[in-house]
């Protein structure tokens, strides 16, 4: 199939072009920057998704559009309001309005585990402006969909808004580390390669016109992470915890009752929590000491 992806240049987005282009797929990444793993059998369209045209033409011809683009950090979305609900919810609408205008045979959405429940500030109230978009062109002029909401994601290419991304790094660079919430707050972190590979599930047609939960089943409680973390590096950790009620961040579960409730996808894990985190900090090692290459799975210093 032709599938274009947009916001296919960033942390998730890409991996799931990854898993598209292995499956055979024709991908097509449409974003504001070209993407740093863009594959030789991808094409890259630059641009706006509030510019008409560029959607346009990143729709066209499409059999399928994936929408990963927008303001995805909490923290973000709550300082940037306006902006959150300029891309995220109005670009949404463009891209759909082009699917329904080129008869695109499924529009498949990024949700997230938020718009089930109260927290996650304006990041959630776009959230579920969305999928209320999806479901009415989907009732008012059939344009199918599915809906993934997504739990806590971490791995590779993740920057340092993702929240294990920046534990390891603030453990590694200074031991010390800053975390909005509780010690008691539960997390069920699922890495991104499983995640993309879920989705990848999502194409065949049982799972049209669907809201499907995407995340990990290895609940942890973000205290006993830091103690992982920090056995794994070898050091005690420092923990400061804000414990801030409007940080946006829910502490045990994401759900309220609402009224479309989701089908949970649960993956084939392939990537064990511990053994995912060890990645993360492997890369973040690499990062912080350029000067060191990898020779039988230790690092050492390079010849002059």
């Amino acid at each position: 199939m032709k599938i274009t992806v947009f916001g296919g240049s960033g942390f998730l987005g890409s991996h799931i072009c990854d898993k598209l282009s292995e499956a055979g797929h024709a991908v097509t990444i449409v974003d504001l920057h070209p993407s740093p793993w863009l594959r030789p059998d991808q094409n890259m369209l630059t641009g706006d998704i509030l510019d008409e045209e560029t959607v346009r033409k990143g729709v066209e011809g499409a059999d399928m559009v994936f929408n990963y683009a927008g303001i995805a950090d909490i923290g973000e979305a709550n300082n940037r309001p306006v902006d959150t609900a300029r891309i995220n919810v109005l670009g949404n609408v463009m891209i759909l309005e082009a699917c329904r205008r080129e008869q695109v045979k499924r529009y498949v959405f990024a949700s997230s585990l938020y718009v089930y429940g109260k927290s996650g500030g304006f990041y959630r109230c776009s959230k579920q402006a969305c999928e209320i978009y999806i479901e009415n062109y989907q009732a008012m002029h059939n344009l199918p969909y599915t809906i993934l909401r997504y739990g806590s994601l971490y791995g590779p290419r993740a920057d340092k808004r993702n929240a294990i991304e920046r534990f390891v790094s603030e453990a590694l660079t200074t031991g010390v580390i800053t975390y909005y919430g509780a010690p008691t707050a539960l997390r069920e972190y699922v890495h991104v390669d499983d995640a993309s590979t879920a989705t990848l599930a999502v194409l065949d047609p049982e799972f049209e016109n669907q809201n499907i939960i995407i995340s990990g089943n290895q609940p942890m409680r973000v205290g006993d992470l830091f103690k992982m973390i920090g056995e794994m590096l070898g050091k005690e950790l420092t923990i400061n915890y804000q414990n801030d009620p409007n940080s946006g961040h829910y502490q045990i579960t994401p759900y309220a009752f609402m009224p479309k409730m989701g089908r949970k996808l649960a993956p084939p894990l392939t990537v064990d929590l511990g053994q995912g985190i060890l990645r993360v900090m492997e890369e973040e090692h690499k990062a912080l000491h350029p000067e060191l290459q990898t020779e039988g799975g230790y690092l050492v210093p390079t010849d002059d």
